[in-house]
């Protein structure tokens, strides 16, 4: 597994309840653009339309040597999961404070594949407990280190 992007932020800003993989419906040059990590999921969301998942605002380079310079580098693309995922999906994102979350894309086996979670929205509060926990466990391993 090769990973191309990561959407850290998602960690920061969320709590990630489940994961899950699925494929991208992707045009011909942005599969060699991708692979040569010229993608960004930072500003992108995941939405549901017509019983489908799609990507929005994923960023894809336009491969330089394509033949094909029309493609749009943040059109919306389809997501390929099975039926009963998607379902579920949907069903989980209409309850109070779920979203899908991109978390990151990478390369499975010659196919570009994107995680995506099933996440509850961080309140500021609990931002700020996350940063305590992990800078008072930063103190206890340089302490256990020097010891």
């Amino acid at each position: 597994m090769k990973q191309l992007a990561n959407n850290k932020k998602a960690f920061h800003d969320y709590f990630i309840e489940k994961k899950y993989e699925a494929g991208i419906e992707l045009q011909g040059s942005e599969v060699k653009s991708i692979k040569q990590g010229k993608v960004s999921i930072k500003e992108s969301f995941i939405g549901d339309r017509n019983g489908q998942m799609y990507i929005y605002g994923m960023h894809v380079t336009p491969f330089k040597e394509a033949y094909d310079q029309k493609i749009d580098p943040t059109r919306t693309r389809k997501l390929l999961l099975h039926k009963k995922e998607i379902d579920t999906l949907i069903g989980k994102k209409t309850q109070d404070g779920y979203t899908i979350v991109p978390l990151s894309v990478y390369e499975k086996n010659g196919l570009v594949k994107i995680e995506l979670a099933l996440a509850k929205g961080k309140k500021q509060y609990d931002k700020r407990e996350t940063i305590k926990r992990r800078e008072a466990d930063r103190k206890i391993d340089r302490a256990l280190k020097n010891y």
